[in-house]
C-alpha cells in the first residue's frame, strides 16, 4: 500500500468511527471512540502514561474502561454501551496533574440499536446456563463456526480488496468466527518480514513501546469483521513470546488490544499454542513452566481489566485446561488435535470426551485440526467428518483451517520456510479459499440451525453400528429431546438401525453432507422396542439421517 493509500485508508477509519462523547448520542452495542490530547508533553508517552474512564451506566454501576495511547499526545477510548439511558465518563490518569488526562468529565444519552447486526443487537457473547453452548447477552443462541486466518492482520492479505473478499466468502457460507492473531506470529522469527502490515510490526524492535500505527491498519480490519457480523477470536500472541518479552510487556499488550478492540465483537484468546516453546528453543522444560505460570497470571490479568466481560481461552497444543495452573480461570476449552488425516480422528473424538467429562463445566470445541489440504491431505471428506463428529459429540461449534489461509500463501510469494526448516506448502489463499470443505462446515451449520440445534445431546447409542475406539469409521448420533435425532454415517455398507426411539411419528430425510442436498425417506414409527431400520444409504458415501418429530 502507498503512504496515500495509507492515509486514505486511515481517513476512512475515522470517517467511520461511530458516535463520539461530543456527538451527546449513541446506540446501545454500537462501539463508540472519543479521544483526549495532553498539552503536556512525555518523552515515552506510552510507557510513562496510562488513562481509564470510569463509566457510570444508567443503573448507576460503575465500570473502568482502559484507553489507548494512538501515538504523538492522543489517547482514545472504545467504548459499547450495553443499555439505553444516560451514561457518564471521567477520565482517570496516573499523572494527576495532568488535566488534559485526568478528571474530565462527559456525558452521554444511549438510544437503543435498531439495525440488524446481532452483535450489536443482542450483545456480547457469553457462556450459557447449560455450560455446553455459547450465546448472546439477551439469550440468543450463538453457534461458533470458526475459520483460520491467523495472520490476517499482515499485508500478505492486502486491505481492502483481499479482507473484504474473503470475509465476504466467509459470511455467505455461514461462519461466525475468525480466528486471528493480534501480530506475534507463529512459524516466523520476531520482526521477520512477512509479519509486516501497511505500517510496519506491531512493537518497536527491543519491545520497548507499541506501534500504533501498526494497529490503525488493524483497526480497519477487525471494525469491518464486526459490521459483517464476524467475531474476531482475538489471539494476544504466540506462547513463545513469553520468554522473549516478559510477562510485564505482554501485559502492556493485552491491555491495549483489549483497549483497541474491547468494544467490538470479539473473543480473547490468550495466546497460540499456550504453552509450546519456541521451535529452536535450547530451554523448552523450562519455558514451557514459564509460559504455563504467566499463562495462568494473564488470565487473572485479563479479566479484571476487561470492561465488556469477554470469553476468555486458550489455543493449546492439546488442552487449553493444560495451559494454566486453574482451568477455572477460562470460559471455555479449545483443542488441538492433530493434523493427520484419519490418524486425528481417535484423539479428536477422545479428547472432546475427556473434556466434556472434566471439571469444571465448561463448552468444548476444537479450535484446530486436519487444516484442508495440509501436508496433500485432510481433504473435504476429512473436514465434514471432523466437523459432525465433533458436533454430534457435544462440542459447541467447531472451527475450520486451510492449508494456504492461515499462512496467507500468495502466487507471488508462497509463505517459504518455517524455523524448522521446512515449509507446509499449499495454494494461494484466493485458491485456498474454495476448497470445497469451507463450504461443506457451513452446511451442516445451515442443517443443525432449522432445529434447536442448542438442545443437541450426544447420543451414541442410538444408531448402530456406531462408532467405538475400535472403530471410528462408524455413525455418530445425538438428539435435540422431542424434536430430532440426526446421526452422521460414514460410508458403510451396513443397516444403520435406529434405537432407543421415542414413540411417535417421525418424517425421516437423507442429507448429503457434501451438496446440502436432500432425499425424503418418508414418515414412519418405530416398534414397540423403539427400534427403526432406516433403508440403505442412496450411494456408497457419508450421509446424515435426519428424524424429525412430526406435530
Amino acid at each position: 500500500m502507498s503512504r496515500r493509500s495509507f492515509c486514505k485508508a486511515l481517513a476512512i477509519s475515522a470517517v467511520a468511527t461511530p458516535a463520539t462523547a461530543q456527538d451527546r448520542t449513541a446506540s446501545s452495542g454500537v462501539p463508540m471512540e472519543w479521544s483526549y490530547t495532553s498539552g503536556k508533553q512525555y518523552s515515552d508517552p506510552f510507557n510513562q502514561v496510562e488513562v481509564d474512564v470510569v463509566v457510570t451506566l444508567p443503573s448507576n454501576k460503575e465500570e473502568r474502561v482502559p484507553a489507548f495511547w494512538a501515538g504523538n499526545s492522543i489517547w482514545r477510548v472504545r467504548y459499547a454501551p450495553r443499555e439505553a439511558g444516560r451514561y457518564r465518563f471521567r477520565s482517570v490518569c496516573n499523572d494527576t496533574a495532568n488535566r488534559d488526562l485526568h478528571g474530565v468529565s462527559s456525558t452521554l444519552d444511549v438510544q437503543p440499536y435498531t439495525g440488524s447486526n446481532v452483535h450489536y443487537k443482542s450483545g456480547v457473547v457469553r457462556v450459557a446456563e447449560d455450560k455446553r453452548h455459547f450465546e448472546h447477552a439477551d439469550g440468543t443462541p450463538f453457534f461458533w463456526l470458526g475459520d483460520t486466518w491467523w495472520m490476517s492482520l499482515c499485508k500478505r492479505l492486502s486491505w481492502p480488496d483481499d479482507f473484504q473478499a474473503l470475509a465476504a466468502d466467509r459470511v455467505q457460507k455461514g461462519f461466525s468466527v475468525v480466528q486471528i492473531v493480534a501480530g506475534l506470529y507463529p512459524d516466523m522469527e520476531p520482526f521477520d518480514p512477512r509479519g509486516a502490515n501497511e505500517a510496519g510490526f506491531p512493537w518497536t524492535s527491543d519491545y520497548s513501546r507499541i506501534n500504533p500505527e501498526y494497529f490503525d491498519m488493524a483497526d480497519l480490519r477487525i471494525r469491518y469483521l464486526a459490521d459483517s457480523g464476524l467475531v474476531s477470536c482475538v489471539v494476544g500472541f504466540w506462547g513463545f513470546f513469553i520468554p522473549r518479552m516478559g510477562l510485564a510487556k505482554i501485559k502492556q499488550h493485552w491491555r491495549y488490544l483489549i483497549a483497541r478492540w474491547g468494544a467490538y465483537p470479539v473473543i480473547w484468546c490468550l495466546a497460540g499454542e499456550g504453552v509450546m516453546p519456541y521451535y529452536l528453543s535450547k530451554t523448552k522444560e523450562q519455558d514451557a513452566e514459564t509460559q504455563k505460570q504467566d499463562l495462568t497470571e494473564l488470565a487473572h490479568y485479563v479479566r479484571s481489566i476487561d470492561p465488556h466481560r469477554h470469553l476468555i481461552t486458550i489455543h493449546p497444543l492439546s488442552s487449553a485446561r493444560l495451559c494454566v495452573t486453574d482451568p477455572s480461570l477460562l470460559d471455555f476449552d479449545m483443542l488441538q488435535t492433530g493434523h493427520n488425516d484419519r490418524q486425528s480422528i481417535p484423539n479428536t473424538v477422545e479428547s472432546i470426551q475427556r473434556s466434556l467429562a472434566a471439571n469444571p463445566k465448561m463448552p468444548v470445541l476444537v479450535g484446530e485440526v486436519c487444516y484442508e489440504g495440509i501436508m496433500e491431505e485432510s481433504r473435504q471428506e476429512i473436514q465434514r467428518y471432523m466437523c459432525w463428529s465433533s458436533l454430534l459429540c457435544g462440542t459447541a461449534g467447531h472451527t475450520y483451517g486451510a492449508n494456504g489461509i492461515w499462512q496467507l500463501n500468495t502466487r507471488q510469494h508462497p509463505y517459504g520456510l518455517s524455523p524448522h526448516g521446512h515449509s507446509w506448502g499449499g495454494p494461494a489463499w484466493d485458491a485456498a479459499a474454495q476448497l470445497p470443505g469451507s463450504t461443506q462446515v457451513g452446511l451442516a451449520k445451515k442443517l443443525l440451525t432449522r432445529y434447536s440445534w442448542w438442545k443437541l445431546q450426544g447420543a451414541p447409542d442410538l444408531v448402530e453400528p456406531r462408532w467405538s475406539k475400535d472403530n471410528y469409521w462408524q455413525p455418530f448420533a445425538a438428539q435435540i429431546p422431542g424434536e430430532a435425532v440426526i446421526a452422521f454415517c460414514p460410508p458403510s455398507r451396513k443397516t444403520i438401525v435406529f434405537h432407543h426411539l421415542e414413540a411417535a411419528t417421525y418424517k425421516a430425510y437423507f442429507f448429503n453432507p457434501g451438496d446440502g442436498s436432500e432425499e425424503q425417506i418418508g414418515n414412519f414409527q418405530p416398534d414397540a422396542s423403539g427400534i427403526w431400520n432406516a433403508p440403505e444409504l442412496p450411494i456408497f458415501r457419508d450421509w446424515v439421517i435426519v428424524l424429525e418429530h412430526k406435530m
